[in-house]
C-alpha cells in the first residue's frame, strides 16, 4: 500500500468521524468529544489535506472557510415559490384559521353533541433569520439561495457552504436524486453578542439585532467574512423534490433531520387549535430561555395530503400560519417630528426618538401615522413616550406619560409648505355619498399640491411605476430612480422612455454593461398589459386585483378613463368612494398629460390585451339596478323595481308628474314625493341622463343588444379545483375557467359542474365521486381548455 493510499484513507476516516460529531453536535444536541479532541482530529484532517492536496474534496469539513470573493450575486429563480405565512397577533385570529382549515377540508363542524373534526398541526417557533434554499443533487449540496421576492433570490452557495450545521453531502440514505430544502439561517444570542463584542474591540460596525447579523453576514460577497460569522440553519420544509416523501410535514422533518440537516429541537405535535393555543403560550412563557431569538410560533396543516387540498391564496399558503407574539415595549423620549412626503404626496409625521432597544431591536424612528393620532395621542415634542413594535415590526409610539412632560415641551404642527418642494399643504376632505346626498368632513390626510413637481412624489410614483408588479423594469432600483430625479432627467414616468445611454451611462455606478442592461430593461416593459398599466399608474386605493378587474371588465384604457363612478360601481368591490377615486384621476388634466407622453407612438407604451367589453360586465345592468344606484331617498331596491316596471325609461320617469307617480302601487307617499324631488333639481336629471349615455355607448344599457354571456364554453358552470396542478398554477387555472365563462367555487356540491383534480386530491375529490360529480385530471382539464379556446 502506498503513502497516498494510506493518506487517502485517513482521510476519508478523519471526514467521516468529523461528520458523525458535526451531526451529533449540530443535529441531535449531543456532543460526543470534547472540543480539544475535535480540534484535534480536524487539525489533522487539514495537515493531510496539505500534504495531499489532490485528495481535498469540496464535501470535505475544511472547505467551510470560504473561497475567493464574488463580484456580485447571480439570480436564482425557485421553481416553488417561496411563499410568505399569514399573521395571526390575536387568539381569535388562530380560531378563525383552524375554522377556515375545516371548512377547506369539508370536515365535520362541532355542535351540541361534539367537537367535530380536529385537525393535526406541526408546531415549531418561528426564528427570527433569513430564509434560504438549498438543493441537493443525488445528496451533493450544489445551490443555497434568499428567498428573495418569493420567486427570484440571491445565489449564495458559496456563503451557505461555509455554515458549520450545513451538511454539504446528505448522511443516510432514501433521500430523492433532488431534493430542495428550506430552512432559515440565524444567529444565536450568545454568538451574536460574540460578535458585536468583536467588532467593538475592533472598532468595526455593530448590528441591531441577531437577525440583520445573519442576513448581512449571508448576503457578503467575499464568503471569508461569512466563515467567520456563528450561523446556524433550522430546516423547516421542502420546495422541489423528484422522490417520495413521506407523507406528513412532521414525518419529514424527521427525515431530514436523519439526512443531517438540523431541525427545532421545539417541534410538536397538536391537535385543533386549543392545543395549538397551549403550545403557543409555552414557547412564549420560555422564549426569553431560548438560545435564539424568535417572534413567533408557525403552525402547518401535518397531513401533506391536506395541505395540498387546501392549496394557496395569492402569496400564501392556506394550510400554514405564523402566529406572532405580542409586540414589546419600551419608555423612551420623543426628540423631534419630521413630516416625510408619500407617493400620493401625503404627509406623514415621523417621531425622531432617543435610541431605545425594543424587542432586540434599536428604534430610533417611529410611525405617528397621521395628525389625528398626534392629538388623540396628545403628544408634545419633549415628551417621555411608550414605544412599541407592532408584530415586532414596525415601532410605533403606543401613549405619553404626561407625569414626566418637561415644562419646555413643544406642541406638534403640520408645516404649511412641503418640505421637500415648497409646496403649499392641504388637508383632505372627506366625502360621504348616501341617497343622493354629499356630507363633508376634514380628514386625518395633509397632502403636497406639488404631484409630480415635488421630488418626494415624483420619486415613489416612478418607484412604484418600475416594480416587480407593476411596469417590471429590472435594474431600477431605489437609488437609481432618486439619481435619475435628482440630476432632472427624470420628471415623470414617461421621460424613463426617452433616456439615453449617454444619460445613464454618466450615473453613479454605471458601466457599459449595466447601461445597456437597463435600457434593454426599459424597452422589453414597453408592451404592458393593460392591468399591469393600470395599476403603474398608481391611482389611489386601486392595488393590483382592482387593475385586473378594470382591464378584464371594460376592455380599454379609453373606457376606463371616462368611466362615470356610478357606471364604475358596477364593478363587483368597486365602492362609490373608489370608484370616485378612479374616476378624478383621470379627470385630472396633469395625470392626463402623463399618461399621453407614456402612450406616445415613437416613445412610449404600447398597451397589450385590450378588447370589448366583458359580457358578463355588459349584461349586468338593469333599468331597476340603475334606479337603485342613483341612490334617490327613501326608494330602496323594491322601490326602483317597481318604478322600472311602471315606466320602463329613465326620460319617462325624469318627466312624470304627480298624477303618473301618485297613481303608481308599490312606492309609499314619502317615496313618491322624494322620487319628484329628486328629478325635480336640474342637475340630478342630467346626471341620470349623463350615466344612461355612457351606459349605450359602452353597450351596457339595458335595451343595448347584448353578446350573450351564455355564450360563453363554460358559462353557467361552477368548477372545483383540488390537488396539485403541474403545468400551471391554480390561480391561472382559475383565470382561464373564469375567462370562459365558469364560476370556480371552493367547495363540491351537487351543482358542480367539474372537478379537476391532480396529485394530493383528498377530500373533496371523495365528496365528487360520492355525489356523481365529474371528475377530470390534468390532462383532461389541459385538453378542456384547448378545445374550449378552439370555440
Amino acid at each position: 500500500m502506498t503513502d497516498a493510499q494510506t493518506a487517502a484513507e485517513r482521510i476519508a476516516a478523519l471526514r467521516s468521524e468529523i461528520e458523525q460529531h458535526n451531526y451529533r453536535y449540530y443535529v441531535l444536541d449531543e456532543p460526543s468529544v470534547p472540543d480539544a479532541e475535535y480540534d484535534r482530529l480536524f487539525n489533522e484532517l487539514k495537515a493531510l489535506e496539505s500534504e495531499h492536496p489532490e485528495l481535498v474534496t469540496p464535501e470535505s469539513p475544511t472547505q467551510r472557510v470560504g473561497g475567493e470573493a464574488l463580484s456580485a450575486f447571480g439570480q436564482v429563480r425557485h421553481e416553488v415559490p417561496m411563499l410568505s405565512l399569514g399573521n395571526a397577533f390575536e387568539e381569535q385570529d388562530l380560531i378563525e384559521f383552524d375554522r377556515r382549515v375545516r371548512e377547506g377540508l369539508d370536515l365535520p363542524s362541532g355542535d351540541l353533541f361534539g367537537d367535530g373534526a380536529q385537525v393535526e398541526y406541526s408546531c415549531e417557533p418561528k426564528l427570527d433569520g433569513l430564509a434560504v434554499s438549498l438543493l441537493y443533487e443525488n445528496g451533493h449540496l450544489v445551490r443555497g439561495a434568499t428567498r428573495g421576492d418569493g420567486t427570484t433570490g440571491e445565489d449564495i452557495t458559496a456563503n451557505v457552504r461555509t455554515v458549520r450545521n450545513i451538511p454539504l453531502k446528505l448522511h443516510g440514505s432514501g433521500w430523492p436524486k433532488v431534493l430542495e430544502v428550506r430552512g432559515e439561517v440565524y444567529m444565536s444570542k450568545a454568538g451574536f453578542e460574540a460578535l458585536n463584542a468583536k467588532a467593538l474591540e475592533t472598532g468595526g460596525k455593530t448590528f441591531a439585532n441577531p437577525r440583520n447579523a445573519a442576513a448581512g453576514s449571508l448576503r457578503q460577497l467575499d464568503p471569508r467574512i461569512t466563515a467567520s460569522r456563528p450561523l446556524e440553519l433550522c430546516a423547516y420544509g421542502v420546495g422541489r423534490s423528484d422522490g417520495e416523501l413521506p407523507k406528513t410535514h412532521f414525518q419529514l422533518l424527521q427525515a431530514l433531520r436523519e439526512w443531517g440537516l438540523p431541525i427545532s429541537r421545539e417541534l410538536k405535535l397538536a391537535k385543533g387549535a386549543e392545543e395549538c393555543l397551549a403550545y403557543y403560550r409555552a414557547i412564549g412563557e420560555k422564549r426569553d430561555a431560548l438560545a435564539y431569538e424568535i417572534d413567533g410560533v408557525v403552525f402547518k396543516v401535518n397531513d401533506i395530503g391536506q395541505q395540498r387540498e387546501l392549496g394557496f391564496r395569492a402569496r400564501e399558503p392556506r394550510w400554514a400560519l405564523a402566529h406572532k407574539f405580542p409586540a414589546r415595549e419600551e419608555i423612551t423620549e420623543l426628540l423631534g417630528v419630521e413630516f416625510q412626503v408619500g407617493r400620493t404626496g401625503a404627509i406623514t409625521p415621523v417621531a425622531r426618538l432617543k435610541p431605545v432597544q425594543v424587542a432586540g431591536v434599536t428604534v430610533s424612528n417611529a410611525t405617528l401615522h397621521n395628525m389625528d393620532e398626534v392629538a388623540r395621542l396628545g403628544v408634545m415634542i419633549g415628551d417621555t413616550v411608550i414605544v412599541r413594535r407592532a408584530g415586532d415590526v414596525i415601532p410605533q409610539i403606543l401613549g405619553v406619560i404626561v407625569e414626566r412632560r418637561p415644562a419646555d415641551a413643544k406642541a406638534v404642527h403640520v408645516p404649511e409648505h412641503c418640505p421637500v418642494c415648497g409646496s403649499a399643504v392641504e388637508r383632505t376632505q372627506l366625502i360621504k355619498r348616501s341617497k343622493g346626498k354629499e356630507s363633508v368632513s376634514e380628514g386625518s390626510i395633509y397632502r403636497c399640491v406639488g404631484r409630480l413637481s415635488c421630488q418626494a412624489q415624483l420619486k415613489q410614483a416612478i418607484i412604484h411605476f418600475v416594480s416587480r408588479r407593476a411596469m417590471d423594469i429590472d435594474g431600477l432600483g431605489d437609488k437609481i430612480v432618486e439619481q435619475l430625479v435628482d440630476k432632472g432627467l427624470v420628471g415623470s414616468p414617461a421621460d424613463l422612455y426617452r433616456l439615453t445611454y449617454e444619460q445613464v451611462f454618466e450615473l453613479e455606478g454605471f458601466a457599459d454593461l449595466s447601461t445597456r442592461n437597463l435600457l434593454t430593461a426599459i424597452q422589453g416593459s414597453r408592451k404592458p398589459t393593460l392591468a399591469r398599466f393600470i395599476y403603474a399608474l398608481g391611482i389611489p386605493d386601486v392595488g393590483e386585483e382592482t387593475a385586473k378587474l378594470l382591464a378584464r371588465s371594460l376592455g380599454s384604457l379609453a373606457r376606463i378613463q371616462k368611466a362615470l363612478p356610478e357606471v364604475l360601481t358596477y364593478l363587483p368591490d368597486v365602492g362609490l368612494e373608489v370608484a370616485h377615486e378612479i374616476h378624478s384621476f383621470f379627470e385630472d388634466e396633469h395625470n392626463q398629460q402623463v399618461i399621453r407622453a407614456l402612450l406616445d407612438e415613437e416613445y412610449g407604451v404600447a398597451l397589450q390585451e385590450e378588447g370589448d367589453l366583458s359580457p358578463e360586465y355588459a349584461a349586468c345592468v338593469t333599468l331597476a339596478d340603475f334606479l337603485d344606484k342613483l341612490n334617490i331617498p327613501y326608494v330602496a331596491a323594491t322601490g326602483a323595481k317597481n318604478l322600472a316596471e311602471r315606466f320602463g325609461g329613465v326620460e319617462q320617469i325624469i318627466q312624470a308628474d304627480w298624477l303618473d307617480l301618485s297613481a303608481m302601487k308599490g312606492l309609499n307617499e314619502k317615496a313618491k314625493q322624494s322620487v319628484r324631488a329628486f328629478f325635480g333639481d336640474g342637475a340630478n336629471a342630467e346626471r341620470a341622463r349623463a350615466i344612461e349615455a355612457q351606459l349605450r355607448e359602452f353597450g351596457m344599457h339595458w335595451e343595448s343588444e347584448k353578446k350573450a354571456v351564455e355564450g360563453l364554453p363554460l358559462a353557467g358552470q361552477t368548477w372545483v379545483l383540488t390537488g396539485t396542478l403541474e403545468a400551471m398554477s391554480r390561480d391561472v387555472a382559475k383565470e382561464k375557467l373564469e375567462s370562459l365563462g365558469a364560476k370556480v367555487a371552493g367547495s363540491v356540491s351537487a351543482k358542480t359542474t367539474c372537478v379537476v383534480a391532480g396529485p394530493g386530491a383528498g377530500s373533496k375529490l371523495a365528496k365528487a365521486s360520492e355525489l356523481g360529480v365529474k371528475v377530470m385530471d390534468e390532462e383532461a382539464f389541459l385538453e378542456k381548455l384547448k378545445e374550449c379556446e378552439r370555440l
